[in-house]
């Protein structure tokens, strides 16, 4: 499992519930803009940490929990969109695949996009094929859920509506539709109350978002065609792949020549359309983003990808065996289970614990020095441990210990605020941790 500083952020904020000393109306930020996402992901996720006596671990099986729970999902759905041999396949080939094990192995608020955009999608289908229309507020809980993980799950909203307008009328329709679009502003309520208390901070956010579209986003769709190849090249390498090019390509052109040939001949296909219009309008969404895309990001499509897969696999029936092999074969032989663990959670802990040793119950701060991490997921088991740490607002200690994670640790004169605001220091002593960790505390030199 990962525990770095989001997943220890996470800890700390879910601690706070568990424990009832704080119940949040936001939860995590977003890495643009000064935007924040709704608190769902963490009421979600505590109980698990509280059945775990507070241990991270809980929330990570959790999270693991209900990435089981999308592989029997893909197969239900499956077998009933394309047969029972080719939703076997692709249920097994999302078990395997390397960027999905990675994100369904830790506490983090990204990871519970599949599985959710997944039970929306498949409720608005089932409004939208056989007008069961009770199950559109299974999708709007969903979605409140999506968009408490990540707001690219926006991405999913066209599809939505349009599937919604084409479905066939019924008498509880209109009841469903106001009773739906109440639960789903009634689940962003708490974000709502941040907002207003705070003189609209995450509104203004999001309107500099779509405003300043120069470093963002790009409104003009024609401006997403050329970027659309290779993202969704990327998309398939990563999630079909297991991260091998050379297949990828191979997948990603195969997969695309496919779905033309099938929408060609089978062209009474619903099923099939309403995967192929949830992808388009995802890859012209991600099409349109100007800047960097992680394979998170791909969370809303990555249960879409397989059931295309499995459509393709419908229709090429002497390809199946050979392309399932060569697809299971590249995941398996770049799964990160290949690999022994990281230890993370471990390490963290044992710092931890030998900091609150060495401060001999005094007063202390702390500051991490790491090129992509923060000190969140010390500061969890430190408060865990009742350590006496105190941030530099609070009070400015006598010690600070400071955690390298990085090779070229250089504490003095470190920009860093929480070394600079400690004030002219000096190195009073150094520790080795096999892991290549290094800790320092300086002292103030008087």
């Amino acid at each position: 499992m990962t525990f770095l500083g989001d997943e220890g952020r996470d800890a700390i904020v879910m601690k706070g519930i568990v424990t009832g000393s704080h119940f949040p109306l936001i939860g995590p930020g977003t890495s643009i803009g000064n935007m924040y996402l709704g608190p769902l992901y963490y009421y979600l996720v505590a109980p698990s940490l509280w059945l775990s006596n507070l241990s991270p671990v809980g929330p990570a099986i959790f999270i693991s929990t209900i990435g089981l729970m999308t592989i029997g999902l893909i197969w239900w759905i499956g077998r009933q969109w394309f047969g029972r041999w080719p939703a076997l396949a692709v249920s097994a080939l999302y078990a395997v695949s390397p960027t999905v094990i990675t994100y369904s192995r830790s506490s983090w608020n990204p990871n519970i996009m599949p599985f959710f955009a997944l039970l929306t999608m498949y409720g608005v289908w089932k409004v939208w094929r056989f007008g069961y229309w009770r199950w559109l507020v299974i999708s709007a809980v969903s979605f409140a859920f999506v968009l408490n993980s990540h707001y690219l799950g926006l991405l999913l909203l066209p599809t939505i509506i349009i599937f919604v307008l084409l479905s066939p009328k019924s008498p509880s329709r209109t009841k469903s539709v106001v009773f739906s679009l109440l639960l789903l502003l009634l689940l962003q309520l708490p974000l709502l109350f941040f907002d207003m208390r705070h003189g609209w901070q995450n509104f203004s956010a999001m309107k500099t978002f779509f405003a300043a579209r120069q470093t963002t986003v790009n409104l003009k769709a024609y401006k997403a065609l050329p970027n659309l190849w290779p993202i969704w090249q990327d998309m398939v390498t990563s999630l079909l792949a297991g991260k091998n090019k050379t297949v990828g390509y191979l997948a990603a052109f195969g997969l695309m020549d496919l779905a033309i040939l099938y929408a060609f001949r089978r062209r009474r296909s619903p099923d099939f359309w309403f995967t192929v219009t949830w992808i388009s309008f995802g890859l012209i969404g991600l099409g349109l983003y100007k800047q960097h895309i992680y394979d998170h990001y791909f969370g809303f499509l990555f249960p879409a990808i397989f059931l295309l897969l499995g459509f393709a696999f419908k229709f090429t029936k002497y390809f199946t065996i050979p392309a399932f092999l060569l697809l299971f074969t590249v995941s398996v032989a770049n799964s990160p289970l290949r690999y022994g663990p990281n230890n993370q959670l471990a390490h963290t802990r044992e710092i931890a614990e030998f900091i609150r040793q060495q401060s001999t119950g005094q007063p202390f701060n702390l500051a991490l020095l790491a090129k992509s991490n923060y000190d969140a997921s010390y500061r969890y088991f430190l408060q865990l441990n009742n350590a006496p740490y105190y941030t530099i607002h609070e009070k400015l200690a006598d010690q600070l210990f400071v955690i390298c994670e990085q090779s070229n640790c250089e504490p003095i004169n470190n920009p860093l605020w929480e070394i600079a605001a400690f004030g002219w220091s000096k190195i009073d002593q150094t520790w080795d941790f096999p892991w290549g960790v290094k800790l320092m505390r300086l002292v103030h030199n008087i």
